[in-house]
């Protein structure tokens, strides 16, 4: 990775690798990796700088973390060189979960504390260096859930706490009853899905000073795969581009792209394959100029801006 490998996501926040590796897709493969091989796959991703680890309760129907904690207790380095993040709130209807008759959000304290607790089993730690609440929860009770995470970062289980997909507003509420500041809001964007780009999302966290991580950088892979008007037209954009500045990998433009945002952004990489990580990681070395950026937006949104 490039000088600038590390983003403190708020001035008195932590501080993340500047790329973060999403665990979302670990079991996704059709062969279940052991732990041999997750262990092996942590190293490539600290090897590529990519130190920070993203996660969440339910992924892979609730067993991801365990699979990753596996491999994180046969791999050789130390926990004080990796960020581990999780979230909660989400319940999905899962044989794993048999209480839950269908999908819904939790964000009170009982539960809240029960799956920071679950996760740190799992991920065979004793602190998470960050915890997200995975999605707005319409029953939300923001002293309760605010009270709850007070208490998980003072007994020292959770270093900080953000959010993930809250509106401005949302987020506004959870902060005002908290002590500290929320460190994120983890949100979908990419070269595909522009709309933080107006709905006050990448305002908000501006004006506030925090740095919003974003899944789905790469629009779900779609950007490679999809056959519609809109994905070929911004992958011809992103290839003129490569052409003009000699990038070999239009994924990397892609998350170069949004790197250039004045918000910080900070990507999870979905990927579970070592070279398309360190193809990923190039991303830090390219830097946009002003027009080039405009011509993806535009192509993105099918006509040049107003």
């Amino acid at each position: 990775m490039s000088h600038d490998s590390r983003i403190a996501l708020t001035e008195d926040g932590p501080s993340l690798s500047r790329l973060v590796f999403g665990a979302w897709r670990l079991l996704d493969s059709a062969v279940r990796p052991d732990a041999e091989a997750v262990a092996r796959l942590i190293g490539t991703a600290v090897d590529l700088g990519l130190t920070s680890f993203d996660h969440a309760d339910i992924y892979g129907n609730y067993e991801v973390e365990a699979a990753f904690g596996a491999g994180l207790a046969r791999w050789k380095g130390k926990r004080d060189e990796i960020e581990l993040i999780s979230k909660c709130d989400i319940m999905l209807a899962s044989g794993n979960r048999p209480q839950n008759r269908l999908k819904h959000y939790d964000t009170s304290a009982a539960h809240i504390a029960a799956s920071v607790d679950r996760s740190l089993a799992n991920l065979h730690t004793d602190y998470l260096d960050l915890l997200l609440l995975h999605r707005p929860d319409p029953l939300m009770d923001a002293d309760d859930t605010a009270a709850a995470l007070a208490g998980l970062v003072k007994s020292g289980k959770v270093r900080a706490v953000g959010v993930s997909n809250f509106t401005p507003s949302q987020f506004d509420l959870l902060a005002s009853r908290l002590p500290f500041a929320l460190a994120t809001n983890q949100i979908e964007m990419s070269v595909l899905k522009t709309s933080p780009l107006t709905d006050g999302s990448l305002d908000h966290a501006q004006r506030l000073s925090y740095a919003p991580m974003i899944w789905s950088p790469l629009g779900g892979g779609s950007l490679f795969t999809g056959k519609e008007g809109r994905e070929a037209r911004v992958r011809a954009a992103l290839a003129a581009v490569a052409a003009e500045i000699g990038a070999g990998d239009l994924a990397a433009v892609a998350i170069a792209w949004l790197l250039r945002h004045p918000a910080q952004l900070v990507p999870v990489l979905g990927t579970m394959k070592p070279e398309r990580l360190a193809a990923m990681v190039k991303a830090l070395e390219i830097s946009l100029d002003r027009q080039q950026w405009f011509a993806i937006l535009e192509a993105s949104e099918g006509r040049p801006v107003a």
